[in-house]
């Protein structure tokens, strides 16, 4: 037997191989990547990339730093059907603690200016207000 072990190879063999398994993915996911339009998709896609080991480093990428919760996330806040009049602005109508009695209260509108949106504590209402987009 030689001093490599059982199956002839060390390991800076498997080292070394998986390095060009990483190289050569990350190669065809940047070729992948081309083919995805300049919105933010391929923005997402690379993050995507990086986050999961095959980004430029090569090195498996650091977890990021956890995030704060929002009041969306804590459910701290309400939802609201509002309607938008024609001026643009924002007119609560009703107010509920969940998305699910918000969303059966709202599924026979035929209104296309009453909408429904989470509301954090604390927002203005005229967060809501339509800015012509």
């Amino acid at each position: 037997m030689s001093a490599n072990g059982p199956f002839g190879f060390d390991p800076e063999d498997i080292d070394r191989i998986a390095r060009e398994a990483g190289d050569g993915l990350r190669d065809l996911f940047g070729q992948v990547a081309k083919g995805v339009s300049k919105s933010g998709a391929e923005q997402q896609f690379m993050s995507f990339l990086s986050e999961s080991g095959f980004g430029n480093s090569g090195a498996r990428a650091k977890p990021s730093a956890p995030t704060r919760e929002t009041a969306g996330d804590t459910g701290d806040g309400v939802w609201a059907i509002y309607t938008v009049d024609e001026d643009g602005s924002a007119r609560i109508d009703q107010v509920y603690s969940s998305e699910l009695d918000a969303l059966r209260a709202h599924k026979d509108n035929l209104d296309p200016q009453r909408k429904v949106r989470f509301l954090p504590y604390g927002v203005s209402v005229g967060v809501l207000d339509d800015s012509g987009s």
